[in-house]
């Protein structure tokens, strides 16, 4: 009976999956010059330029000018004149491509049993054939860092683009960060009531946080001891998938909300010579100086969310990021769970209503993401040399109510951006004789 029904099951996964966008292909590479003319582009570091062209080849950007002048030589001509260019956005902390349906067991592969889990890598069981990627690329977010869940030590994330056959064509970097959860005591967030969870006394449950701090620190003790001999005489697979954590080659992220949490992660990756990048940071207003001190990069999660606790300010959630990029702080804006990607750019737009320049909360999700991944060489921003990762959108791509992606390009490839929702839209559209969303 179990394998019957199993097999239903497996009919039932497969003919939701193969229901739409079949005919959605990643694209082919860059064959022509492209020349964007005329556009505002923002830049992502910033600046905004107007009446801009923007050139770019084989996937890479040659040149971005303040003029609308095209290229004399052979070269596709895209006016944008009224338009604008946004560099890619992109999405970090995020089960994208990990998980499909919430309710299939089967299709959800983001977290891991057991506490301990540096050497799990979130790249290789990265779905390109999920129906949800399709819907991000519609609103302008390109790249994504794919980051397992669950556990102290989660495993390590990997940056994709958003348009592959694979998981090896997606990758942008592999294994870009180890992910810690920093241990905490569990409590309540917001205004519905006290939470109820196991019944421990505060002693109780600082002595199990304690604990939780304890092995963390044993085991990284552990593992850098044995990253610094030279040839182990037994090998431990997950003492050695710490081995490009301390090398430098991989950066570290701590998830961390209260003030003091904080302030014990830093210091904790400080005693390995890690500059950590702190997630959640619920308080990190509270600690401006101490973060910029130590150049600590924070991605701020979920700013459409209530306080952390009763007694702060209603307001705070949306207000956090700007407090700390207005003090100096390299501040990252992320959303929780991986459909609601597709709103990260009215996040930002959040944050930007809520006390900073529209320019730099554009940053929070384009260049201080970069930084913060690793990846600002080619990625973040329109500058000359990096990667043609962009698109054009007839409206502002932060607010929700003018954002329309027309066209997107992926290190120089014309994506195609239908999804799954738009042929949706379109069906019921002509069925009740409506008009379909552009």
């Amino acid at each position: 009976m179990n394998k019957y029904m199993m097999t239903l099951l497996l009919a039932a996964v497969s003919t939701v999956t193969c229901f739409a966008q079949a005919n959605i292909s990643p694209a082919a590479k860059q064959t022509k010059t492209i020349a964007i003319t005329g556009a505002t582009i923002h830049v992502g570091n910033g600046t905004v330029i107007e009446n801009g062209t923007i050139v770019f080849s084989g996937g890479k950007i040659l040149s971005v000018t303040a003029n609308g002048q095209a290229p004399q030589d052979d070269v596709l001509v895209i006016p944008a004149g009224g338009k604008h260019v946004y560099p890619g956005f992109i999405s970090p902390i995020t089960n994208l491509g990990l998980a499909e349906f919430e309710s299939v067991k089967a299709t959800l592969d983001f977290s891991e049993i057991g506490d301990i889990n540096p050497h799990i890598r979130a790249l290789v069981a990265y779905n390109t054939d999920s129906k949800v990627p399709a819907t991000l690329r519609s609103n302008g977010v390109l790249m994504a860092q794919i980051t397992p869940e669950g556990g102290a030590i989660t495993g390590s994330s990997s940056i994709v683009q958003l348009d592959a056959w694979n998981w090896e064509d997606a990758a942008v970097r592999a294994d870009d960060a180890m992910h810690v959860n920093w241990p905490a005591i569990p409590r309540s967030r917001g205004f519905g009531g006290f939470g109820r969870g196991p019944m421990m006394t505060p002693e109780m449950q600082q002595e199990r946080k304690q604990t939780a701090i304890n092995q963390l620190e044993q085991f990284f003790a552990e593992a850098k001891a044995y990253h610094d001999m030279d040839k182990p005489a037994v090998t431990n697979a997950r003492f050695a998938a710490m081995k490009l954590l301390f090398d430098g080659k991989q950066q570290l992220f701590i998830t961390a909300n209260t003030q003091k949490d904080i302030v014990a992660a830093v210091n904790f990756a400080k005693k390995y010579k890690i500059t950590p990048v702190i997630v959640g940071a619920d308080e990190a207003y509270l600690i401006t100086d101490f973060l910029k001190e130590n150049q600590v990069s924070v991605v701020v999660k979920q700013p459409h969310a209530l306080p952390n606790s009763l007694d702060d300010d209603v307001n705070m959630p949306y207000k956090n990021g700007a407090v700390l990029a207005n003090a100096g702080v390299n501040v990252v804006v992320s959303i929780e769970g991986y459909w609601q990607q597709r709103n990260l750019p009215f996040m930002a737009g959040t944050v930007s209503a809520w006390g900073l320049d529209k320019e730099k909360a554009l940053s929070t999700i384009t260049l201080n993401t970069a930084k913060a991944l690793g990846i600002d060489k080619t990625a973040g921003s329109l500058e000359a040399g990096k990667d043609a990762t962009l698109f054009i959108s007839t409206g502002d791509a932060l607010d929700m109510k003018t954002n329309h992606v027309e066209k997107a390009y992926i290190q120089g490839r014309d994506i195609n951006l239908d999804n799954l929702h738009k042929q949706l839209d379109k069906k019921f559209s002509e069925k009740y004789g409506m008009k379909a969303a552009n």
